[in-house]
């Protein structure tokens, strides 16, 4: 079989049964050699906003986090796919991220829960992907870079060079209307009751959330009175995709629940919950996607390992309006200084930027989750 030729007069071929060549090309013209997996994308080429995650495990429950809708996912980790993948681990029916770039692909994998490899699980889900890429050097050059737009596959350089110069990225986009759920539905059997809104939520945040309340898990544009009006004891805002700046109608919402019930927010959910309060959001260089990402509380000064997914984040200085402010800092980045928790104040609310329920782990801010309980309870009483 023959591949076409890369531009620079290099024919690509492959044989019948050997990997197929493919190239990745950033839109700054940085091109990496590779191997297409996975599905075939249309015309050759697939295109997203380019980031790297750190995690040295739990590769489909990063593939499946709704989050990286619009996103090509770059896996510094060598080997991706060692124990295949089975239907427990799955953060949501299908990955809504554009592509995975990786390093190397084990043939097949080694493990009694395996139920099929990571590439049937890709062609599976038409999810395209190239392999063999220096993802070492991939990454340092995003480091320098930020973020940035991306195509790959197995079209020509030329062609996958306009792509990637043609890729906007997230920034202004809403991509939650893509992920969130159609209707609502109901889930759980603890003692509360809480209105869950869906941003792009991830099945292990609503399996902590099940432990809790019954909880009613909404589409991302519910109003805001007929959630009050199933009287429930809190309401939850969950992770999602894109730029928080585009939801302004979710923000609305928020701002129109603060006061009104206990709220707390994760990711997106704490994004947006600083954005109902009048605070402000802005776009990281290349963003935070890892599972050893270390956070401090500012009570106390105790530090956790956290798993994390974001290009956005919330400006500490947004935080004060008109002299007064709104939200006090409970958790930093001890990597960067970015703004990790908030509280709100005057108002029963919090959000964190990372993921307590953390799938893959680790799972030092599970407490989390009781906090929220308390603070349902102190309101209750």
């Amino acid at each position: 079989m023959t591949a076409p030729s890369d531009d620079r007069g290099r024919a690509m071929t492959a044989m019948e049964g050997e990997p197929t060549p493919a190239l990745l090309v950033l839109a700054d013209g940085e091109v990496f050699e590779g191997e297409a997996i996975g599905a075939e994308p249309p015309g050759g080429i697939a295109t997203g906003e380019l980031v790297f995650n750190t995690v040295l495990s739990g590769y489909q429950e990063v593939l499946t986090d709704p989050s990286y809708a619009g996103q090509v996912i770059a896996f510094t980790y060598p080997h991706i796919g060692n124990y295949g993948v089975n239907v427990e681990d799955d953060e949501a029916p299908a990955p809504h991220c554009r592509g995975v770039v990786l390093r190397a692909l084990p043939p097949r994998p080694s493990s009694w829960r395996a139920q099929e490899s990571l590439e049937d699980f890709l062609r599976r889900h038409r999810v395209p992907g190239i392999a063999g890429v220096d993802t070492r050097r991939l990454t340092r050059h995003v480091r320098e870079v930020g973020a940035i737009g991306c195509a790959f596959g197995t079209a020509s350089e030329r062609a996958l060079a306009a792509a990637a110069g043609d890729e906007p990225g997230t920034t202004g986009r809403d991509l939650v209307s893509a992920v969130t759920t159609p209707a609502p539905y109901v889930r759980g059997s603890g003692p509360y009751r809480v209105v869950a809104y869906d941003f792009g939520v991830k099945q292990t945040m609503l399996r902590c959330l099940d432990q809790l309340a019954q909880v009613t898990v909404v589409p991302a544009d519910f109003p805001a009175d007929d959630a009050l009006g199933q009287e429930p004891d809190g309401v939850f805002l969950s992770n999602g995709p894109g730029d928080p700046a585009a939801l302004g109608a979710q923000a609305g919402i928020v701002s129109e629940l603060l006061g009104n019930v206990p709220v707390f927010g994760i990711c997106l959910g704490h994004q947006l919950l600083a954005t109902g309060l009048g605070g402000r959001t802005y776009k990281l260089p290349f963003g935070h996607h890892g599972g050893n990402h270390p956070v401090q509380r500012m009570a106390g000064g105790h530090v956790e390992i956290t798993s994390q997914n974001h290009n956005y984040a919330v400006a500490e200085s947004s935080l004060v309006r008109g002299g007064t402010r709104v939200a006090e800092v409970t958790h930093v980045n001890l990597n960067d200084d970015v703004v990790e928790g908030i509280v709100a104040l005057g108002v029963a609310a919090f959000g964190v930027q990372y993921h307590p329920e953390a799938g893959p782990g680790p799972h030092d801010a599970r407490y989390l989750f009781d906090r929220f309980a308390a603070l349902m309870d102190s309101v209750r009483t």
